[in-house]
């Protein structure tokens, strides 16, 4: 991981946030997604998921970092997804997203510092505030990316969620052996 062009050159005290994040979460509409809204004519909603993300967050998982979605909208795909990746902390129709973090974070026994909030629009902003690492999606809203510890080089949907992964793994010194691992 070390030659992936977003993880070069990081600055120490971004490497220092990341190093400490034991639950990353993500907001799901231009983040997990590219913020497309997609309805059938029968009205049923369907989203798409980039694999990368998918194996990005399990990965994260398996290296002791718990994972969580906190949305706003609810969606049934959103479930799916979530339960595909074994991810239990699923919180959707949250109007208050910085509250569902603060109470999450009470919950699990974690310090806000100890938390990435990983998002793309106004409604990403006050979780943000709140987590030691607010990451924001290379296509993120100008007030959110400017807000953000980090912003990743690609798009909502399009592997941004692997880079925060990447990135966590590689500041907690599991990153070599990620890529080991595959070899």
């Amino acid at each position: 991981m070390p030659n992936s062009p977003y993880l070069a050159n990081l600055p120490a005290d971004l490497l220092a946030r990341a190093a400490k994040i034991r639950l990353a979460v993500f907001d799901v509409d231009g983040t997990l997604t590219d913020g497309r809204l997609w309805y059938g004519e029968d009205g049923r909603e369907t989203k798409v998921f980039h694999v990368h993300d998918g194996l990005g967050l399990k990965r994260l998982q398996a290296n002791g970092v718990r994972v969580a979605i906190i949305s706003a909208r609810i969606s049934h795909p959103v479930a799916l997804r979530a339960e595909e990746l074994a991810i239990t902390h699923v919180y959707q129709g949250q109007g208050d997203k910085r509250a569902c973090l603060r109470e999450l974070l009470d919950a699990l026994q974690l310090a806000p510092e100890q938390a990435a909030f990983t998002g793309d629009d106004l409604p990403d902003l006050p979780p943000m505030h709140l987590a030691g690492l607010a990451v924001a999606v290379a296509n993120a809203h100008p007030w959110v990316a400017t807000a953000a510890h980090w912003q990743t080089t690609r798009g909502g949907g399009m592997g941004a969620a692997r880079e925060v992964c990447d990135l966590i793994l590689h500041a907690q010194g599991k990153g070599a052996a990620e890529r080991e691992r595959w070899q």
